[in-house]
């Protein structure tokens, strides 16, 4: 990958962080018109959303985290950084199976069943808020400045030996 593409994948890792965030805010909205509004149309699409987001493009996002910025990350010998690797590949585990159990009940609701327990539900959804918010939290914080810092030093590095040659 060229610095470029480099580049351009933090871009867009920031940038699911952002919807992640937004798509959160929406599912702390929804739960917290159920009550009163479950069978709406509103209701109904927003929960359609929420859940083919998460489905697809926060799922797409962990697979590329554990694909490219991880490993070289795992490679350190830092052993805090490696901890602190291993405790985010963890939440990805914790994250989808918290979801796997909250999405048949978006979906649920999106068609209108009314199979869904309202209180489970309710309680998967903020275990889930709460998981996604953290797990970000700890990315931002220390893994991605780690992975831009090495991929700058990486890329400087190459260009001195390119400037030598």
């Amino acid at each position: 990958m060229n610095p470029l593409q480099h580049i351009e994948q933090f871009k867009a890792l920031d940038a699911c962080h952002q919807q992640i965030h937004e798509h959160l805010t929406e599912l702390i909205d929804l739960l917290e018109r159920l009550d009163t509004d479950s069978d709406s149309p509103h209701c109904r699409q927003k929960a359609k959303t929420i859940e083919a987001f998460f489905s697809e493009v926060s799922r797409a996002h962990h697979a590329e985290e554990e694909k490219d910025i991880f490993p070289p990350l795992l490679a350190s010998d830092n052993a805090e950084l490696v901890h602190a690797v291993r405790t985010l590949q963890q939440d990805h585990g914790w994250i989808e199976q918290n979801w796997l159990e909250l999405a048949p009940m978006l979906r649920a609701l999106a068609l209108g069943e009314d199979w869904a327990d309202m209180t489970e539900l309710k309680h998967n959804a903020e275990v889930f808020v709460n998981l996604c918010h953290d797990h970000i939290v700890r990315e931002e914080s220390l893994i991605y400045p780690e992975a831009k810092a090495r991929l700058i030093d990486a890329f400087a590095s190459r260009a001195a030996r390119l400037a030598q040659k």
